[in-house]
């Protein structure tokens, strides 16, 4: 009887485990895969625009489909960019119970729309994905970062600045409103910012840096 009990319990433990390892390796693909859609890329095309890439800054981001001066196709892309992080998050947490997957899963979504592999690794730089990831997983925190960013580009008039100060009080703002996960988890996207907008920095110490502009391109 003992023998019995001892090997149902090594075997909840082993299935407990794969339960975990399967969890981890579906948020991971499936965070990263949605968030590498780029959707800057696709509705610019659709409306005729042609490569984003092209454009201003080159990023895939809303921020850059505003400079076509297309404010509805600027909302549209930051809306998708915000959505596939937060759908993401929101479906490995209820997939697999988890808060930890819900991170997982956001977490690679900002990676793969930094990194997709549908533009060879060369995207974005996740604010916005981030935000979204960051309203569904910890709304507190959330709405915290992007007032924060709305209060930053109000005075300064510069995106990059805006976000790089907002993500930086995130794992502050989480350690007072969310957990432990969610502070570490936006430490290191606040360092993946740092390093994504590594060329923005340079603009703005050198004062070359492109101001929000929110009039129609001509």
């Amino acid at each position: 009887m003992l023998a019995f009990w001892s090997d149902l319990v090594l075997n909840m433990g082993h299935s407990f485990k794969e339960f975990c390892m399967i969890g981890y390796i579906t948020s991971i693909v499936f965070g990263y895969l949605l968030g590498s859609i780029p959707f800057g890329l696709v509705v610019t095309r659709l409306a005729g625009l042609g490569d984003i890439r092209k454009i201003g800054s080159g990023n895939i981001g809303a921020t850059n489909v505003l400079r076509t001066g297309r404010k509805d196709l600027a909302l549209l892309t930051l809306l998708f960019d915000l959505g596939k992080a937060a759908l993401a998050a929101v479906l490995m947490r209820w997939a697999f119970h988890s808060e930890v997957m819900g991170f997982v899963s956001g977490f690679s979504a900002v990676i793969g729309h930094n990194f997709p592999i549908w533009l060879h690794f060369k995207g974005g730089k996740g604010v916005a994905s981030t935000l979204g990831m960051m309203l569904v997983l910890t709304p507190i925190t959330g709405v915290c970062v992007c007032l924060t960013w709305l209060f930053m580009a109000l005075i300064f008039h510069y995106s990059s600045l805006s976000a790089l100060i907002a993500l930086m009080l995130a794992p502050i703002y989480a350690y007072v409103f969310a957990g432990k996960a969610a502070v570490i988890c936006y430490a290191f996207l606040w360092i993946l910012s740092l390093w994504r907008h590594r060329a923005n920095i340079k603009r703005l110490v050198m004062g070359q840096e492109s101001k929000i502009n929110l009039k129609k391109a001509k």
